[in-house]
């Protein structure tokens, strides 16, 4: 049996089934492929092996002979589901001792390892690097706040006028509020549609440069959408709470004091 990659570079896109390669001084016919499989957790092509009877790698290419006739140095087992792997161990491991007449106390001979440790280390690493990208982007998204809140608070202050003249004919402090919090909403709007369609472009480019398969969901979009918009709502309150409580004699007041001293500067 040949691994996926042993095949590809044997045969090519060739069916080798059938066909004879050989190995070392043996001939060895081909009766499948395996499936798929890529690298392991500790980064092992597992496509590129080859699958032979022991008694015929031992005898035939090792030549071993004597007690090392029926020795095996590694066996590889699966269990039947994830639920049932803690259990498959403790029985091979009792088995294994029961055939080497380890005694009680005495160190397994030979040591039972399950390849889920492996996973579970490799979970712990994918966590903490998500967690240190999460803190980035969460670093990032309150400077992009603190921006936008900065902006509104501009904004308030050169449209006191506006502000002044809309609420003096009428607007109440919830219209201005709507209003202000509607603009720091569409802002950010804007910013995170342009954040997705740079992180969809530069994703292709990576996929085609890398080789690095890339996935972005519906799900992805929504929720870089909704985290630009919380943003909006969040930073931008502050300013449209602000301006809504503006008096509309103080507002239209200030604004004349300052266009008097503007023209008074430039006489």
């Amino acid at each position: 049996m040949l691994g996926r990659t042993v095949a590809e570079q044997l045969f090519g896109d060739d069916d080798p089934v059938g066909e004879y390669i050989r190995v070392r001084s043996l001939s060895c016919q081909v009766l499948g492929v395996l499936s798929k499989k890529g690298q392991s957790q500790m980064g092992q092509d597992q496509d590129d092996v080859i699958l032979m009877p022991y008694t015929t790698v031992r005898r035939k290419l090792f030549n071993s002979g004597g007690t090392q006739a029926n020795a095996v140095s590694r066996i590889l087992m699966s269990a039947t589901s994830a639920n049932t792997t803690q259990s498959a161990q403790r029985e091979v491991l009792a088995l294994l001792r029961q055939r080497h007449r380890t005694n009680e106390g005495d160190p397994d001979d030979p040591s039972v390892r399950d390849l889920s440790e492996f996973a579970k280390v490799a979970e712990e690493t994918t966590r903490t690097t998500t967690l240190l990208l999460a803190s980035i982007a969460a670093v990032s998204l309150i400077v992009g706040g603190i921006g936008i809140m900065n902006i509104m608070l501009v904004s308030v202050t050169e449209r006191t006028r506006e502000i002044g003249i809309r609420m003096a004919i009428g607007a109440r402090g919830r219209d201005i509020l709507a209003q202000f919090l509607l603009e720091a909403i569409v802002l950010t709007a804007a910013g995170g549609l342009i954040g997705m369609a740079l992180g969809t472009v530069s994703s292709r480019l990576l996929a085609s440069a890398m080789g690095w398969p890339t996935l972005l969901g519906a799900q992805s979009y929504a929720l870089s959408f909704g985290f630009s918009t919380v943003v909006g709502v969040v930073f931008g309150f502050y300013p449209a709470l602000r301006a809504s409580r503006l008096d509309p004699i103080e507002a239209l007041a200030v604004r004349m004091r300052a266009a008097c001293a503007s023209r008074e500067s430039s006489t």
